[in-house]
């Protein structure tokens, strides 16, 4: 059994904002295999079933908003039983990659408090994870991070996005 996560802050204001990036792709994903998202009050997280690879796949958006994803990414993983180094996927966006750009390393959150909450949750920093860059100028022109993350794309920055968005889908599909 697999459990991909995809972070992002639940309410209709922040579902175009950069943070939500995660949240895009698993709506995407749901869209593509024709799964629809139920609230499932245990894990705080709104989650769809499925098979990808002839495995039992749970797609999860977490709805404690982002700085306490692990609360509910900890009820997943406790209740499915599921080795989080070997069997969680975690897809979040990543301010110090420029917009579009793909990384799926990475040993620490990087500063990122939704991945932060995640890897002290579960006491690990072992996750896989895709990181998509959502960067579209000069870092030290960014007055206020949350201001930047939760800011909407624009027309150009969302064409990017959609297609590093594919990208990842199709890796995991």
């Amino acid at each position: 059994m697999k459990i991909i996560i995809g972070l992002g802050n639940p309410g209709e204001k922040y579902n175009n904002t950069r943070h939500n990036v995660g949240f895009q792709t698993l709506n995407i994903l749901a869209k593509k295999l024709d799964l629809n998202f139920s609230l499932e009050k245990k894990f705080n997280a709104e989650i769809a079933q499925t098979t990808l690879k002839d495995e039992k796949t749970i797609l999860a958006k977490p709805q404690t908003f982002m700085n306490n994803s692990g609360l509910s990414v900890q009820a997943l993983v406790s209740f499915y039983k599921i080795d989080p180094k070997k069997d969680l996927i975690i897809i979040y966006d990543d301010i110090d990659l420029l917009i579009g750009e793909i990384r799926t390393s990475g040993q620490s959150s990087g500063g990122h408090n939704g991945m932060q909450s995640i890897i002290q949750s579960l006491g690990t920093n072992e996750i896989k994870r895709f990181r998509i860059g959502i960067l579209n100028l000069p870092k030290e022109q960014i007055s206020k991070t949350s201001n930047y993350v939760l800011g909407n794309f624009s027309k150009k920055e969302q064409d990017i996005i959609s297609k590093s968005i594919g990208q990842v889908i199709e890796e995991i599909v």
